[in-house]
């Protein structure tokens, strides 16, 4: 059964799910700072048989943090993605087939860790001879998690059910009713009608973790596609140091809070726009920065802004950190329309052009999955 990506989900289980996500419901996002547009990303190409080829065994450095912040490399071994998308359908993301949505994926997930490995096929298995469909099999006995899209012909379903048990992460989306979603080993029955989350006996971390799954590929954009495998990896398989959990950590961010931003706290809770706020940001989940940014945005306010000062960016009460991504790498710009960049061609860059505005570098210029 699909994952709705219009509207949220009611889950029903009969055992608890066993995994790692776990987390509280306070602590809040800074702002995000203006920042300059990326540079435009495509998919990959399409290919006959599409499949990635990202097999090569790699040494994953994983980050263990401590109170002294040392850093640990180990060996981890990789995690295995295999995404199964209709034959043809197409994307809401401008317009592109889900085979490149998925290709683009699976290269965008080596960007966070090169043992993140995917391989995407579509489900034209009718046209496949023995040895393309033992090779689909072979990869379904090995992976982590089987990720379907759109895949709604009667066949490839029947396909799918015979050939998926194994595998202890499914998750569908706008395919076909009888397929059915399975999270950390255990089963997840969706229903699309009635209220949110009905009569349900779930563990509130699994509906959190099911909820913010439908909600990010709701939003219908790269950033957050790659996002749904990366909860699902950071739940149920790996820890991932990119989604840290931004909420408090018990005594030391309340007794840091307490101490240094008293008044600011007694404001922010006494106004009820800045209030409103701190209550939005409680309903995001941990890890999704775009449902924190979209609060904060929503409920700016004089308070609001003093609050975070405080908290977030003099103290850092949540002891966070924002490492700059070192993947993908972009090189230099050392020419603009074929002339050697200058100081003042640079600058002229950097102001750009937003009609009689005498700057232009705003989140709403550049790529952001919260505006």
């Amino acid at each position: 059964m699909s994952l709705e990506a219009v509207s949220p989900l009611n889950l029903k289980t009969g055992s608890p799910l066993n995994r790692r996500f776990t987390a509280t419901r306070t602590g809040f996002l800074p702002p995000l700072l203006y920042r300059r547009k990326p540079a435009a990303r495509s998919p990959l190409p399409s290919l006959s048989r599409r499949e990635t080829a990202f097999r090569a065994k790699t040494t994953v450095s994983a980050v263990l943090e401590t109170k002294k912040s040392s850093l640990t490399e180990l060996s981890a071994p990789p995690v295995r993605i295999v995404a199964l998308v209709g034959e043809g359908t197409v994307s809401p993301l401008k317009s592109a087939t889900w085979e490149e949505v998925m290709l683009h994926t699976a290269k965008r997930l080596k960007w966070v860790d090169e043992g993140f490995e995917m391989l995407v096929f579509s489900d034209n298995l009718h046209q496949f001879d023995d040895q393309k469909a033992e090779n689909l099999r072979r990869e379904l006995c090995h992976a982590d998690i089987l990720v379907i899209v759109a895949v709604t012909n009667e066949e490839s379903v029947k396909w799918v059910q015979t050939n998926s048990e194994s595998i202890p992460n499914i998750i569908c989306f706008d395919s076909s009713p009888n397929l059915t979603n399975k999270l950390g080993g255990s089963f997840i029955h969706c229903e699309t009608k009635g209220n949110i989350f009905g009569k349900v006996r779930i563990s509130n971390e699994s509906v959190e973790v099911v909820q913010t799954i439908s909600e990010a590929w709701g939003r219908h954009n790269s950033d957050d596609i790659r996002f749904c495998l990366l909860i699902i990896i950071n739940a149920f398989i790996k820890p991932i140091p990119i989604l840290k959990n931004l909420r408090a950590k018990g005594f030391s961010t309340l007794s840091c809070m307490v101490k240094n931003c008293g008044p600011q706290i007694l404001n922010c809770l006494l106004d009820p726009k800045c209030r409103k706020a701190l209550q939005c940001l409680n309903q995001c989940s941990p890890v999704d920065q775009v449902c924190n940014y979209r609060c904060i945005a929503s409920y700016e306010s004089p308070n609001l802004e003093a609050f975070s000062l405080c908290v977030l960016q003099k103290n850092n009460c949540l002891e966070l950190d924002a490492k700059i991504p070192e993947k993908p790498y972009v090189p230099t710009m050392i020419k603009f329309r074929g002339e050697d960049l200058s100081h003042e061609s640079a600058e002229d860059l950097f102001v750009g052009w937003l009609g009689n505005l005498d700057w232009s570098w705003r989140v709403v210029a550049g790529q952001n999955p919260g505006l």
